[in-house]
């Protein structure tokens, strides 16, 4: 599904972002990305859907070469990946609905999405809603959300734009550990009933543990660990982070 061939992250400052990244990601994994802050998370993650331009090497979707792709071939192989932010990206001022329609607009041209979408649209933005537990939300502005809420929203975002691949960089991180739970087994189960390839960026070691399938251990732009859950023993994480891991980094199985 995602294959990432020699692919290496230079920022105009010199700064290494990713350094010779081969990685294969298969359809319907959930994978966690672990690593200290700056070890390349998020700079792998949005190279995948090219928010960030890689330097060297080929990033490849479904047998496709995105890193090569331009104009509507590339928009094509875009609406095939859902992105969730930490930040939730949401129209505060906007309904949790219209919200979760920005899903659609890369099926559409900008002039159609002006008059409206289509009831086949708005009828698949209620079902995503209804599938996060929030379709009583659907007609409230984003902003009378919580933080978990709206976090529900981003997800009917992606479900909404039928994506074959999330990528959900630090999706808990501002969230309190009841809503975390919340909201990683709304990724989980969706990963598992609709076969959504998944890969997420986590700061909590716990929860890296409670619901990947698959463990990729960055330290300075480099894999250093990539294994099943099993193989993920805290003198392994220690390795990852180039030391022993401090509490700060567990999410704590009392929250969980």
């Amino acid at each position: 599904m995602i294959e990432l061939r020699n692919v290496s992250k230079t920022y105009p400052n010199g700064t290494k972002g990713l350094s010779n990244i081969n990685l294969t990601f298969e359809k319907g994994e959930f994978v966690v990305i672990v690593g200290l802050s700056g070890a390349g998370k998020s700079t792998l993650l949005r190279s995948i859907n090219r928010l960030h331009e890689i330097t060297e090497g080929e990033i490849r979707i479904d047998g496709k070469s995105i890193t090569a792709a331009k104009g509507a071939e590339l928009r094509r192989i875009r609406r095939d990946i859902g992105m969730v932010f930490q930040s939730f990206n949401l129209v505060k001022r906007s309904s949790v609905l219209r919200n979760v329609l920005a899903g659609r607009v890369g099926y559409h041209s900008g002039l159609r999405t002006l008059f409206g979408f289509p009831k086949a649209d708005i009828h698949l933005a209620l079902q995503a809603l209804d599938r996060v537990n929030i379709a009583e939300k659907a007609y409230i502005r984003a902003d009378q959300l919580s933080g978990g809420q709206q976090q529900r929203v981003a997800i009917a975002r992606v479900l909404a734009q039928e994506a074959k691949i999330i990528l959900a960089d630090e999706p808990v991180a501002s969230l309190d550990p009841l809503t975390t739970k919340q909201v990683m087994d709304d990724l989980k189960r969706i990963n598992q009933e609709l076969g959504i390839t998944t890969i997420v960026n986590l700061h909590f070691i716990d929860l890296a543990r409670e619901y990947a399938t698959r463990i990729v251990g960055l330290r300075a732009g480099e894999v250093v660990f990539d294994g099943p859950v099993s193989e993920a023993t805290d003198e392994r994480f220690a390795e990852i982070y180039g030391r022993p891991i401090q509490e700060d980094e567990l999410l704590g199985e009392k929250a969980l």
